[in-house]
């Protein structure tokens, strides 16, 4: 099943090291990122949980709940848990999915045969409250995702979702961001009263509107 953006997340029931969850009740009003790792004791996935556990207050700061997921057993979770507090210096905490049968990893589309027929490739999904696919990236096996751009793309797609604005190449939060070609220079004022620069007819930036 491919999931283009845009798309309704798929629903699914599922045991995690956090007892059974349906996800969509168990996300509610929050936004969402679903993330895959290949392995349980492997060196790149250790590195990775450990850093989403240290940065799960970002996450809950911007009301977005993270769970991971592989092809293992719960109970493998739960012992690799120990090895990801001993070399990482954070203990689970968030979710990981138990994912033996392949359920979810096939609703989702995580098993890419060509680069591996067994595991899930790393896959990260950012949901919106309104349960619906806002972004995807697509890492291979041997390359660890950058957590931080993983929350410069959530606070990009917060900031677009509040207000009618797009980021530029490489933004950051605090700079200027621009605004939608679709409203006019008369809306723009006062939608954006900090006021625009405008360097084209169709590019126009404004200060980050919540700063």
């Amino acid at each position: 099943m491919t999931i283009r953006l845009g798309d309704t997340a798929p629903d699914f029931t599922a045991n995690t090291t956090e007892g059974t969850i349906q996800f969509h009740k168990w996300l509610g009003d929050s936004w969402g990122l679903l993330f895959s790792h290949p392995k349980d004791f492997t060196p790149v996935c250790t590195t990775e949980l450990g850093t989403a556990a240290h940065l799960k207050s970002e996450f809950d700061k911007r009301s977005t709940k993270i769970i991971g997921i592989s092809v293992d057993s719960v109970s493998s979770h739960n012992s690799w848990a120990k090895d990801i507090a001993d070399t990482q210096g954070a203990r689970l905490n968030f979710p990981i999915i138990g994912d033996q049968d392949r359920k979810v990893a096939n609703l989702y589309d995580m098993i890419h045969p060509n680069a591996s027929d067994t595991f899930t490739v790393r896959s990260v999904f950012f949901i919106g409250k309104d349960k619906k696919v806002k972004a995807t990236i697509t890492y291979p096996p041997s390359v660890g995702r950058d957590f931080n751009e993983l929350l410069r793309v959530l606070d990009a797609l917060q900031l677009s979702a509040k207000y009618e604005v797009s980021t530029p190449a490489n933004w950051k939060e605090g700079d200027d961001v621009i605004i939608s070609p679709a409203i006019s220079d008369e809306n723009a004022k006062e939608k954006f009263p900090k006021g625009f620069k405008t360097l084209k007819p169709y590019l126009r930036m404004t200060p980050q509107p919540d700063k």
